[in-house]
């Protein structure tokens, strides 16, 4: 094809309403004809590399043939039935088989969904769900922290802490609360003398359980990882002391693993870094690498104990149309097959360690203001100031669109520059993202 009939494209798709969407930010959208490991080719010829795995979630690479043969395997045989109570199918019996305890020890038991916003909004419901059983209807808030994203179905989209979400969609629900994310970088809450960020932001989840009350809170939920928020990964000595906090004021942990789960940040999932285990795990995106929705949450043996227990008046009802879709959960299985045959959170580290190391090379630009990440997860965050570590989102715009220009593709999260490519990407690929950004700064410099 050509620029002529990339344009005809274009102008076809106003036809369609996109995610997140505005018109000024859709002028001249990259029209993808094909993918292949981690380059995407347009219409009108352009060859970009995919730093970004899609939407954090093609970690096995495009085109790859195994994924599609057991998709069409599964569709030849049967590509759906509804999986409510009185059915189910073969593979997602042994997808679900494979996951138990998979990600962590004692979430042996896994609830099917479509996307990471339906696995979240079906974890918030599930934590009501127990604390009802368990003779507490009270315990109906959740915490979660600003800068956080949990996706945009309607309970999600509030219990996202970026105001941006909510502005059109309000008003709210007062059973959100939003905590201090522990930035590093820039930390918005109160330092104690002596304390750490990571003991200040554990700090600010305690003091809002005091001031909510603990007989209110259902759950507390994180992204090990944040994601949308601006790549942030927290110091070492958070999540274990979240740990403590939701066991002492008995308050469900629910981890939003949708973008760092299967093998993302170096580990099969990121809590594994600091020894943590939730009790209600969220997962979408790399279940199956983004060849087939599905998504879901695992819960712990002490919920599932809820629900098997519960009376006919209080069964679990709770479910969706696709929930165990069998071809989803056949691509599912194929694709953990083909992660752990290559050993993919190895891989995610050793690049990861060789893509950060590389961006921080490019701190001596003097907008660039901090670079960190976990495994091929990284953020480079600009500034208009080194000093005072001011913010400035329009030039990390307009990096963003220069470093398109010369066939790299990122995502701009406010003034950070996120970097999450498949994890299939090969040492000279990594190189390139570095060459191929470092040029795109060169030439605003």
């Amino acid at each position: 094809m050509n620029k002529s009939q990339t344009a005809q494209w274009i102008e076809r798709d106003r036809q369609q309403l996109h995610p997140v969407y505005h018109p000024k930010s859709h002028t001249e959208p990259l029209v993808i004809e094909r993918g292949e490991g981690v380059w995407l080719y347009t219409t009108d010829g352009q060859k970009i590399l995919d730093g970004m795995a899609g939407l954090w979630n093609v970690n096995v690479g495009y085109g790859n043939e195994e994924l599609a043969h057991a998709a069409y395997e599964q569709m030849q045989q049967m590509a759906f039935t509804s999986n409510f109570a009185g059915m189910t199918n073969l593979p997602s019996i042994l997808l679900a088989e494979k996951l138990a305890g998979f990600a962590y020890q004692g979430l042996n038991t896994t609830f099917f969904a479509s996307g990471g916003s339906e696995a979240n909004d079906s974890a918030f419901k599930t934590a009501r769900y127990y604390w009802k059983r368990k003779g507490k209807p009270n315990k109906t808030k959740i915490i979660a922290r600003k800068g956080g994203y949990h996706g945009v179905t309607m309970y999600a989209t509030f219990a996202t802490g970026l105001e941006k979400y909510h502005t059109m969609f309000g008003p709210g629900f007062a059973d959100f609360i939003h905590i201090p994310a522990p930035n590093p970088y820039r930390f918005e809450g109160a330092i104690k003398p002596g304390e750490t960020v990571g003991q200040a932001a554990a700090r600010a989840l305690e003091e809002a359980i005091w001031r909510e009350g603990a007989e209110t809170i259902a759950a507390f939920i994180a992204e090990p990882v944040m994601g949308v928020g601006g790549v942030i990964v927290p110091p070492d000595d958070y999540f274990p002391l979240v740990r403590e906090i939701c066991d002492r004021y008995e308050i469900l942990f629910i981890a939003d693993e949708v973008i760092t789960g299967f093998g993302r940040t170096g580990q099969w999932f990121a809590l594994k870094h600091w020894g943590v285990k939730p009790d209600i795990l969220s997962f979408a995106k790399a279940i199956t690498s983004g060849y087939a929705q599905l998504g879901g949450i695992q819960i712990s043996d002490t919920i599932r104990d809820a629900i098997e227990t519960a009376p006919e008046g209080e069964a679990y009802m709770h479910g969706y149309t696709y929930s165990g879709h069998a071809t989803a959960c056949a691509v599912g299985l194929k694709n953990l097959e083909i992660m752990e045959r290559g050993d993919f959170p190895e891989r995610a580290r050793q690049m990861g360690k060789r893509l950060l190391e590389g961006l921080k090379t490019l701190q001596e630009f003097p907008f660039v203001g901090n670079v960190r990440g976990l495994g091929l997860m990284c953020g480079v965050e600009i500034v208009s100031d080194k000093d005072t570590k001011t913010p400035d989102p329009a030039l990390a715009l307009k990096i963003f669109k220069a470093a398109q220009s010369h066939g790299l593709r990122s995502r701009p999260l406010g003034a950070t520059l996120a970097f999450a490519p498949p994890l299939v990407i090969r040492e000279e690929e990594v190189d390139e993202i570095i060459k191929r950004l470092g040029a795109a700064m060169d030439g605003i410099r």
